[in-house]
Parts: C-alpha cells; structure tokens; sequence
C-alpha cells in the first residue's frame, strides 16, 4: 500500500492546523506504530500527545497516511518508505531537513508508545542512531554525493524502524499468540 504524497499529507495538516509537517507527522506515527501502539482512527491525538486534535476524516491524506504506514510496517518483503519530500540536486538539504525532522518526531511517538518495554541490544543501537540523525544539522551541500549518502542514511532509517517494530510490536503480538 502506498503512502500518500508529501503534499496531500502537507494540505490537510496545514487544513487541520496541525503544527507539525508532514515527515514530522510520518515519523511520530511509524514510531508510535513500532513501539507497539495501537492503530486508531484518531491517532493524530495519540501521538502527538494532545487530545484536542482532530481525528482525520476517513478517506484523507492523514487517514491513508495511517492505513499505509500499518499495511507497510506489517509488510514481510519489508516495504516500509519514510514520507519525505521527492527531489533530488539542490532539493538534497531540503530532504535532509525532513529525514532529520522526521527522526526526531519518531522518537516521540515511539517514547509515547514503548512504556516499560525492555529493549535488546540492537534496539537500543538502533534508536540510538535514530537520536544522532535527529540532532544533526546541514552545514554545506554538495548535491552529488549528498544524495548518494542521504539515500544510504534512508535505508539505514527504514530498516531500523522496521527492526525496532519487529522486536517492539511484532514479537509480543507473535508471543501472547503462543500461549
């Protein structure tokens, strides 16, 4: 299932005033979802913490938004994207200012979600890297072989998510199966 586009996501949380982009909303419920929170209609409430916020309306940008990031965590050939703004040259601070932002918003959702779950070495790693990217900064650009790294650093950002949702949501959904 596909995501919807940076711009749709951008149009209804500019509609609903969110105060939040669209990486940023992205990253917030991919942590959420990861850590083992719930899939709920009014998940923009949930995870970014203020139950003033309006659920989506079925159907829209942030409503698809949800379903996609739910069909492609559970996904098993692994094809979980990041919502980042398409582009590539110049655009390449741009995308990075999002990856970076959308870091940050996953470890929110992911600490609103994870309570006392105890995490394994690799996950801690993982969420570790995750805290290096949302801390850093664009100083200069060199469009070619920043494009080169920014796809590497997506990747690495991609799989990691997935790991943590496997371990965090997956693996004690596979274990209360079993008994």
């Amino acid at each position: 299932m596909r995501l919807p586009s940076w711009n749709e996501v951008e149009a209804e949380a500019g509609r609903l005033a969110l105060a939040a982009s669209a990486a940023e909303l992205h990253g917030a419920l991919s942590g959420w979802l990861a850590a083992g929170g719930k899939d709920l209609p009014g998940w923009i409430a949930e995870v970014m913490a203020d139950p003033a916020l309006p659920a989506p309306v079925e159907g829209d940008a942030l409503d698809r938004l949800r379903a996609a990031t739910v069909a492609q965590l559970g996904d098993a050939d692994f094809g979980f994207d990041l919502l980042l703004p398409e582009g590539e040259g110049d655009q390449v601070a741009v995308r990075a200012g999002a990856l970076f932002a959308w870091c940050r918003a996953f470890l929110g959702g992911f600490g609103l979600a994870v309570g006392d779950k105890a995490l394994g070495e690799e996950d801690q790693e993982a969420l570790g890297d995750i805290a290096n990217l949302a801390a850093a900064r664009i100083d200069e650009v060199d469009p070619e072989s920043d494009e080169e790294s920014l796809v590497e650093i997506e990747e690495y950002v991609r799989m990691a998510v997935l790991l943590l949702h496997a371990d965090c949501a997956l693996g004690p959904r596979q274990r209360s199966r079993l008994h």
